[in-house]
């Protein structure tokens, strides 16, 4: 399979963020990255474990990133919106997350899944979505080492963000370097305050 098999997270603390995505903190640490342009930069991430459960995913490839976002997201809101068998208006979850998958040079292919995970009222049985692009999936709780910025988020920006914290994270942690998520947590219409995170995959290996 091209997109990756997800690690069972470990037990930890639990508190609530958003509407039903669970999230624990379990260390934030501060680094200064080393580099000669980046040596006043601080770099903030946390370590965190992720809950699992169903969720809608929509996968698009053979275009950029940015642009296969704004093919797949609509798909996701007109499902959420009732746009599946039941008719039902279900509400949104945050933080919406997306796979993308990083070249050698760091670059990002011309693919992504989004990952849109589902109301726990309805976990015990997703309605079927009306799209047959749209697969409803289960995914294992995972832990991830998370960086957060502000603004109107491109592609640029996210990977601009893992290479920083690639950089922080260098000799003291194993993670998974054949992708990572990109994830949102407000609607397209607000302006301020906005908040993305880039999340790299805690690996065992």
């Amino acid at each position: 399979s091209p997109y990756p098999v997800f690690p069972r997270a470990s037990a930890a603390r639990r508190h609530h963020v958003g509407h039903d995505q669970e999230l624990a903190v379990r260390e934030r640490r501060d680094l200064a990255l080393a580099g000669p342009e980046q040596r006043e930069q601080d770099v903030f991430y946390e370590e965190r474990a992720c809950e699992g459960g169903k969720f809608a995913t929509v996968e698009v490839t053979d275009k950029p990133v940015d642009e296969a976002l704004r093919e797949a997201m609509p798909k996701v809101m007109k499902y959420v919106g009732g746009s599946n068998d039941k008719g039902l208006g279900m509400g949104m979850t945050v933080p919406i997350s997306f796979a993308v998958f990083p070249s050698d040079d760091g670059d990002l292919q011309k693919k992504l899944k989004v990952w849109f995970r589902i109301p726990n009222k309805f976990q015990s049985d997703p309605p079927a979505p009306s799209d047959d692009s749209i697969k409803i999936e289960d995914r294992e709780g995972i832990t991830v080492y998370s960086t957060q910025f502000g603004g109107y988020a491109k592609a640029a920006d996210y990977a601009a963000q893992a290479a920083q914290l690639r950089s922080a994270l260098e000799s003291t942690a194993k993670y998974q370097t054949d992708f990572y998520f990109c994830t949102g947590y407000d609607p397209p219409m607000k302006p301020y305050g906005r908040r993305n995170e880039v999340w790299l995959v805690k690996s065992s290996e």
